[in-house]
């Protein structure tokens, strides 16, 4: 069958053209596209120097099953997982789904295109109109929640929501630094909310974005200033909001490789700093930073577990204790994926969608 998608060069060129698809095999989900976020890791994988459809958080309707797919059905609507899980391998029977060692993949021959070889990002390619995934990948959702919202909830909520329950373990009470006021940031602003925090102090280099993280639950906000290398006098500034000590736990939110040690220098002694966007370039690290039995983790998707988190965060969205909705600043069909990305670029975006 053929399928309109975005294509990228893997040299920074994106473009929409049309690829064929196979029928699915065993194990494998044919998914009509509803809608597919925009968000920088999609952006960064237009130059990893390969041939993408370019896409990784999505959410649509089963259209086809191939053999022994138990866990949906033709016609349900579902949310798809971009940290496909075995079920079977070490991590996934300890729990860790999400650091999979034998993820379930698709042959790139499934995928043909006539400048050829074609692969799905992340196993995935949310931005066409059909994904071919394995069943791994989805995850059936109600009826009635709305695609863009299941959508987000498929990495940037996801991310920031895990960060702070399964992985910081956030406590009643305690005081929390965001470093980075985009999707993924405010998602852990309301999300310390949800977990009683005391002081959640937002930090970023646009006003309008500490606005925004006022209304999700920030009680301080910082402006920032971008010649303020490794943020170290906002972590001074951190330290004056939190009794001289340091925050609880500070999280990294701007996939800025300087910015790596920043959560290190604003967590009080013995507090945690996590590196929610996942940098992966090397960077220096001040070592006296780590003094004091501080904490520092890189983890992966917020230590997603589909089955059990997704459920949650439908929940909370349903109650109305989780905003997403304000969270989606712009809506774009996919013939509008270039005004997407330039509006990630400038900064003008706070969770953009590609509705099919």
């Amino acid at each position: 069958m053929n399928v309109r998608g975005v294509i990228t060069d893997g040299f920074g060129k994106t473009w929409i053209d049309s690829f064929s698809l196979d029928s699915p095999r065993r194990g494998e989900v044919l998914i009509k596209m509803k809608a597919s976020g925009v968000c920088h890791t999609d952006l960064d994988h237009t130059r990893w120097k390969e041939r993408l459809i370019v896409g990784h958080e999505g959410a649509g309707i089963v259209q086809e099953i191939g053999e022994s797919v138990g866990n949906v059905k033709i016609g349900d609507p579902v949310v798809l997982n971009w940290a496909i899980p075995c079920g079977t391998c070490f991590q996934c029977v300890r729990g860790a789904q999400n650091l999979c060692e034998a993820r379930p993949v698709l042959s790139a021959d499934r995928y043909r295109y006539v400048g050829g070889e074609l692969k799905p990002m992340f196993g995935l390619g949310t931005m066409a109109e059909k994904a071919l995934v394995p069943c791994q990948a989805v995850t059936r959702i109600p009826e009635s929640l709305p695609f863009a919202i299941a959508d987000i909830m498929g990495c940037g909520v996801m991310t920031g929501y895990g960060s702070v329950v399964n992985v910081a373990k956030v406590e009643p009470g305690s005081s929390v630094a965001v470093i980075g006021c985009g999707g993924v940031g405010l998602s852990v602003v309301q999300t310390a909310r949800l977990r009683n925090a005391r002081k959640i102090i937002a930090i970023d280099v646009a006003p309008s974005k500490l606005a925004r993280a006022k209304t999700f639950g920030a009680t301080d906000t910082l402006l920032a200033s971008r010649i303020d290398a490794g943020l170290s006098n906002a972590a001074a500034q951190v330290r004056t909001l939190t009794d001289g000590r340091g925050a609880d736990y500070a999280f990294e939110c701007t996939a800025i490789a300087e910015l790596g040690m920043s959560p290190v220098a604003m967590v009080r002694r013995g507090g945690m700093a996590i590196g929610v966007s996942g940098i992966e370039q090397v960077i220096p690290a001040n070592m006296e930073l780590f003094e004091f039995d501080k904490w520092y983790i890189n983890p992966l998707y917020g230590a997603c577990v589909p089955e059990r988190d997704f459920p949650r965060l439908i929940s909370l969205y349903q109650q109305g204790q989780l905003n997403l909705d304000a969270l989606i600043s712009h809506r774009y069909s996919l013939d509008g994926v270039e005004q997407a990305f330039s509006g990630l670029r400038d900064g003008q975006n706070i969770k953009g969608v590609i509705e099919f």
